[in-house]
């Protein structure tokens, strides 16, 4: 385990508020105290939590969308890929796995900028390395050690007739959605214990720069024993990576992951969270852009089940490279 995850239990433990990220395989675990955490900028919508004063909030300005370009990889390097996994589902070494590539952006604004002008409920700024702006909650831990997931798969242009039906009654979502379930299931009751469904397949409605898409998503929670703050350390290493972004059964698809993507993921699909004193928000880190050598690049991407399409899955990788208002 590494040593990142003992200091948020001793963190944690003590009342400490304080920041933690964690790299998609956990082998980079940054963890410092709310008030030690510049540069680095943090925001949590519902909580209230954000390190920056109200009045620095930079104002809000229209997006220069027109300037927002996308070079994704092409059709047959994804299709490579994509068919790779599909062979590894057919032989039972994989049910789901979800599949991300770098896609390189053109955009007339600062990783800074971004963080200012993002319209989601995560939101986590590392200077001169990423951005990230999540939909999607990672785990949420209450005072009374209740914890709850928020899985989301599923994903549609909302332009599209129907959009909200069409997506709840399609089978290979709805077959992708149930695996994530039980797996996100599964890893809750290594924690904890009662485990149940809150609530199965709710549409979140998420608007972008160029159109809103609908997203699919369930609540799943349980309880922890009454010491979690001693514990958390080793909760969230025996949790990750999230399954939602990973697949089933997860370690023989990371495996899989591993010798398939193009990329290395870093940060990108990784967690951050903040520890107030007596409760945990975290975040999986999709919606990314990374600051690299060649310039920015925005990492994307979905699950792979039997039933996946080659070109719908390739659209749906783009569709998710946007920018929230």
């Amino acid at each position: 385990m590494h040593e990142g995850f003992a200091e948020i239990s001793r963190l944690a433990t003590a009342g400490t508020p304080f920041l933690f990220i964690v790299s998609y395989d956990k082998s980079e675990v940054v963890v410092r105290p709310l008030d030690e955490i510049a540069p680095l900028r943090v925001a949590i919508r519902e909580s209230g939590i954000g390190n920056r004063e109200p009045d620095e909030v930079a104002p809000r300005f229209p997006l220069p969308i027109s300037h927002f370009e996308k070079h994704p990889v092409p059709f047959e390097r994804y299709k490579k890929a994509f068919d790779r996994v599909i062979e590894e589902i057919r032989a039972g070494n994989t049910y789901l796995l979800n599949l991300t590539f770098s896609t390189p952006i053109d955009l007339p604004l600062s990783l800074e900028e971004v963080f200012d002008l993002a319209n989601a409920p995560y939101k986590l700024l590392w200077p001169g390395k990423f951005v990230c702006f999540t939909p999607e909650p990672f785990v949420k831990i209450t005072a009374d050690g209740t914890i709850s997931t928020y899985p989301m798969k599923g994903t549609i242009d909302a332009s599209i007739p129907d959009a909200e039906a069409k997506i709840l009654a399609n089978e290979k979502e709805m077959a992708e959605h149930v695996m994530v379930v039980d797996l996100l299931r599964n890893d809750l009751g290594i924690v904890g214990k009662e485990v149940r469904v809150k609530k199965f397949r709710y549409i979140d409605k998420i608007v972008t720069s160029d159109k809103t898409l609908l997203q699919v998503s369930s609540k799943i929670e349980a309880k922890l024993s009454p010491d979690w703050p001693r514990r958390l350390g080793e909760i969230l290493d025996l949790m990750l990576p999230a399954g939602s972004i990973t697949g089933t059964p997860k370690r023989k698809t990371c495996e899989i992951i591993e010798s398939i993507e193009t990329h290395e993921r870093g940060f990108f699909t990784g967690v951050f969270g903040v520890f107030n004193g007596y409760s945990l928000q975290s975040a999986v880190m999709i919606r990314f852009i990374e600051q690299t050598s060649e310039g920015l690049v925005y990492k994307s991407g979905g699950g792979i089940t039997i039933d996946s399409d080659a070109e719908a899955e390739y659209q749906e990788m783009i569709d998710k490279v946007y920018l929230p208002i």
